[in-house]
């Protein structure tokens, strides 16, 4: 048995030049998603044209070139100085502090901006990245604390999650995928883990709720007392 999630990107491709570097963007507006190709030139501080006309909340680079690892930037990652610092969607490693990765500067209504860093802006390699904001009734981005209790936090998003992303920033924690296609009824507990080749896991449960989530175990990989968890739904 297989999965797959697909998100529409709408129907054109464009050539953006609001950035530094040239990218080729496939953007929807109304669902919060685009899809960005560029080549970078090795020069930190670079811009990139994203195509949303909204700020990214999250972001997923790829070195289409060379075996670096898939980088995630997320608005959750620090409370003051989030774009400072990143994840491995690869990797199940705790948050890192690698400035060069977003030149520590956080993206704006038109472009994201990269350092020198192989993950992101390496001369002459090829590099996808995926960008996501939150859009009313439709996506949120986010985390949640976690309480050490089997009745865990709630998290608000306004709609029913079809997809639900997490991942815990403080320690080596999996990422972990759930959804409404596999686990159609609560408790939701079958998962998958982008970050390794295992297959599906059942355990760590989460209600999903008809304005949101809940947490429904103690368990650290999703709720850890007083630790924060990264979340796309």
């Amino acid at each position: 048995t297989y999965v797959g999630w697909a998100w529409d990107a709408g129907s054109s491709t464009a050539s953006n030049t609001d950035g530094d570097i040239t990218s080729s963007v496939r953007a929807s507006q109304s669902a919060g998603f685009s899809i960005v190709s560029y080549t970078g030139n090795g020069t930190a501080g670079q811009t990139v044209g994203h195509g949303l006309n909204a700020a990214p909340e999250m972001i997923i680079v790829k070195n289409r070139d060379s075996a670096n690892n898939w980088v995630v930037g997320h608005q959750s990652l620090d409370s003051s100085s989030p774009w400072t610092k990143n994840l491995y969607l690869s990797s199940n490693d705790a948050v890192s502090t690698l400035g060069a990765i977003w030149n520590n500067t956080a993206p704006t209504s038109s472009v994201f901006t990269v350092g020198a860093s192989s993950t992101t802006n390496n001369n002459g390699s090829a590099y996808i990245a995926y960008c996501f904001n939150s859009v009313d009734s439709y996506s949120s981005i986010g985390k949640y604390v976690g309480n050490g209790n089997a009745d865990g936090p709630t998290v608000t998003t306004s709609f029913r999650p079809a997809f639900i992303l997490t991942k815990g920033i403080n320690d080596a924690e999996d990422w972990y995928i759930r959804d409404i296609a596999r686990s159609p009824f609560n408790e939701v507990d079958e998962s998958l883990r982008p970050n390794d080749t295992g297959s599906e896991y059942s355990g760590r449960k989460i209600d999903i709720l008809s304005n949101g989530f809940k947490i429904r175990d103690s368990d650290s990989q999703i709720n850890e007392n007083g630790k924060s968890y990264l979340y796309y739904a």
